[in-house]
């Protein structure tokens, strides 16, 4: 297996037509198809089309319902709580980020909290969603334990996942989407199946010490919060976004949507929020000043050896404007993955075009 080149166009329609495979409709299965290649198009491969083969297991299960229907439970004027119906997580999430922005619309900010939902993928997508129609967007959601707080010997909240993005002027939002963990458990897992090392600062071991050895993870040991007591700080402010002000399941009550028995909801939480820039200044004069903050910092002096200075999401646009043009190149993880989706259903994936 090596990795392998597919445009952004056979990867989008491979993936709608294998989440219709499994009975989810044309329009939910298209909002699946968008966040996901979209992701590889930015080049977070941990969170595209290499996850697809994992949802189709639980859609087919049960776990996640074909034809969940998010709804909105409970509202105000600037903000609602939504029900996910244990759909694909990015369905709801999509849903909750519209009815976000068109809240902020009318109220100036607004925040949606959505409980009964799954994994939900790259979070910067959402806030992309925001970013493209002049608001500020912020996502966040919580999952089942895999971090260790400061002192801990195991996992004691989610990896929970935090972006913003905000729009620009002439420029490309700003955009940044981060684990509160200091690693991706994805590359704890490559190390420990390549049987190699990791460096010392990524988990601990079961007495609750940095270790720079996999072999146990995640039976044992968790994996380290990002800059020690801030980000287990910042995790639990995203589990009480998430999932005690939603409604949702809190730590150890949500279920692993990859590992844990396919046909239970996972009851994940999440949260959207949108920040109309225009109801709080004029919009012209924002994307100016945001401009004006990527131009200064893009001048400011650099260390020797460093070429440029980059703004959060710089690359990510850069790569995704190179995929349209060019293809994605899919590493060998996502295209052994991708081949489990088209074994599970039937469909051919065209390489070609």
């Amino acid at each position: 297996m090596k990795a392998r080149l597919i445009s952004y166009g056979a990867l989008h329609r491979f993936t709608s037509e294998a989440f219709q495979s499994v009975g989810m409709s044309e329009t939910d299965a298209t909002t699946g198809a968008d966040v996901l290649a979209t992701t590889d198009a930015w080049g977070v491969f941990t969170h595209g089309t290499k996850s697809l083969a994992g949802y189709l297991r639980r859609l087919k299960a049960g776990g996640i319902r074909p034809q969940g229907h998010p709804r909105i439970v409970a509202e105000g004027g600037g903000w609602a709580t939504v029900d996910g119906d244990s759909s694909l997580g990015m369905v709801a999430s999509v849903f909750a980020m519209q009815t976000a922005i068109s809240k902020a619309r009318q109220q100036g900010i607004a925040y949606v909290g959505v409980r009964n939902s799954c994994h939900f993928g790259a979070a910067g997508y959402y806030t992309w969603l925001a970013a493209r129609e002049g608001l500020i967007g912020i996502a966040m959601a919580n999952d089942i334990p895999s971090v260790a707080a400061p002192g801990s010997r195991g996992a004691v909240t989610g990896s929970n996942p935090l972006a913003y993005a905000v729009p620009a002027g002439k420029r490309r939002p700003m955009f940044l989407d981060i684990s509160t963990a200091t690693v991706a458990g994805g590359k704890v897992y490559a190390a420990k199946a390549r049987g190699e090392p990791i460096p010392d600062n990524w988990i601990i071991g079961a007495d609750g010490r940095p270790t720079a050895d996999p072999s146990g993870f995640p039976q044992v040991g968790a994996l380290l919060p990002m800059a020690g007591h801030k980000g287990y700080g910042l995790s639990l402010l995203i589990e009480t976004l998430s999932g005690i002000l939603s409604g949702a399941a809190v730590t150890w009550g949500i279920r692993s949507w990859a590992h844990d028995d396919a046909t239970l909801h996972t009851l994940h939480g999440s949260a959207f929020l949108a920040i109309n820039v225009n109801c709080i200044a004029p919009l012209d004069e924002f994307a100016r000043k945001v401009d004006a903050l990527i131009d200064e910092i893009h001048n400011s002096p650099r260390a020797d050896g460093v070429e440029r200075l980059l703004i959060p999401g710089e690359l990510e646009w850069e790569r995704h404007d190179r995929a349209m043009r060019e293809g994605i190149v899919l590493p060998v993880d996502v295209v052994e993955s991708l081949e489990r989706a088209v074994e599970g259903t039937g469909l051919n994936l065209d390489w070609s075009n």
